[in-house]
């Protein structure tokens, strides 16, 4: 498959076909803090683990980038999806109705990773002087493999927004959508960020915490040779039941557990709670560079409030605890503003074969993007910040 000059591109089918050391290179080339899901070993997980591959709609077609002597300059993670499932950025809309008119909305491809709503970088870089020429040679590689593979349309989805503004300029659609990130402002402790709150939701959230560990509950937070698999054996148990009343069909298997566990121990912050020596709830988050990643949660027993303990106190604590800039709590969920996150656009590029299904998405995306920039004011109003009033006011 060719691309705009000097660079030609290949597709290939299996992330371990890829060099891990080349590939991460050219990840942590990208200018920004350390992202553990563009890593390799999170790609390779996936697909060694099952969950990504025949028959799950996701079907590994990775762009390498290559000079015309064969060097590598860039890399993209790409799938050819027969469905629309797993990408927290939803077209069920726009596949209706092109399916409607009478057009074939799938196969389409999907730049992103699997299953994982956080924003971070898609076109990777080898070197840093080959920049601009070589996101343009991923970006005209998308398109190239898109009439190639007959498919209807290209997402990037969660890309960075340098990315998404090299893509518009290459004919792509921008689209907007929020999530709820927690920010660090240089706290010391947890009670420093409960000072910025106003009084009565202080008070609010203390109760809260408090409230949640009664009834014997006591919480660990784990993280690298402190992992066993008898902890992915009881987060598995959580994971399948929240997953199965959510989704129906949960993504990810027990290996995929087993095998991140084992490649990536030190980027894994898993959160568990117990009661009378057993395990009943689990979060499973990810650190990055500068900030921690919640991912997924369940439980096997119902408290009061250990959802919020478990999945967004626990969280912060961490993140408070290891100087990092903030906390990404995965998508949706207004319940996070008052555990003091706030909301954030996140963004995506589009790109659509036909001209006709182009023009349509593109006016509604312009009135989506209007509306979430909205709603993101109407949001941060309802952060519980104090607003005037004295620090020290109870």
């Amino acid at each position: 498959m060719t691309t705009d000059r000097p660079f030609s591109a290949r597709i290939v089918e299996r992330i371990d076909q890829i060099d891990e050391t080349l590939w991460n290179a050219a990840a942590d080339n990208c200018g920004a803090p350390y992202n553990p899901f563009i890593d390799h070993r999170f790609l390779a997980a996936l697909e060694n683990s099952g969950s990504v591959g025949p028959g799950t709609g996701w079907r590994p077609i990775h762009i390498a980038l290559e000079t015309p002597d064969g060097a590598p300059a860039g890399f993209a993670p790409c799938y050819l999806k027969t469905n629309s499932q797993g990408e927290y950025v939803f077209d069920h809309g726009f596949a209706d109705a092109y399916e409607r008119a009478g057009g074939s909305y799938y196969p389409k491809l999907q730049v992103a990773v699997p299953f994982t709503p956080a924003t971070g970088p898609r076109l990777l870089v080898a070197k840093d002087e080959n920049r601009p020429m070589a996101q343009a040679g991923l970006a005209a590689a998308m398109l190239g493999l898109m009439r190639q593979a007959d498919a209807s349309s290209v997402h990037v989805t969660f890309a960075t927004e340098d990315e998404r503004a090299l893509l518009l300029e290459r004919g792509f659609l921008a689209r907007d959508d929020q999530q709820f990130h927690w920010r660090n402002d240089g706290y010391g402790a947890y009670d420093d960020f409960l000072a910025d709150l106003a009084s009565r939701k202080r008070k609010q959230l203390k109760r809260e915490r408090r409230d949640a560990l009664s009834n014997g509950i006591t919480v660990r937070r784990l993280t690298g040779a402190d992992l066993t698999e008898a902890h992915w054996d009881a987060f598995f148990a959580f994971y399948m039941d929240t997953g199965a009343r959510k989704w129906g069909r949960p993504y990810l298997n027990r290996r995929f557990f087993s095998l991140i566990g084992e490649a990536m121990p030190d980027n894994i912050l898993l959160v568990m709670a117990e009661r009378d020596g057993r395990p009943i709830a689990g979060a499973l988050n990810f650190i990055g560079g500068d900030a921690i990643y919640g991912r997924y949660w369940g439980a096997l027993e119902e408290h009061p409030f250990l959802h919020f303990e478990v999945c967004y106190h626990q969280a912060i604590d961490a993140a408070i605890e290891r100087g990092l800039a903030r906390v990404e709590a995965g998508a949706q969920g207004e319940h996070k503003l008052a555990r003091g996150y706030r909301p954030v656009t996140t963004r995506s590029a589009h790109a659509f074969a036909d001209p006709g299904l182009r023009h349509a998405v593109a006016d509604y995306l312009k009135r989506e993007r209007r509306y979430v920039a909205e709603t993101q004011e109407e949001l941060e109003a309802a952060t519980p910040f104090r607003r005037g009033e004295p620090a020290d006011a109870e």
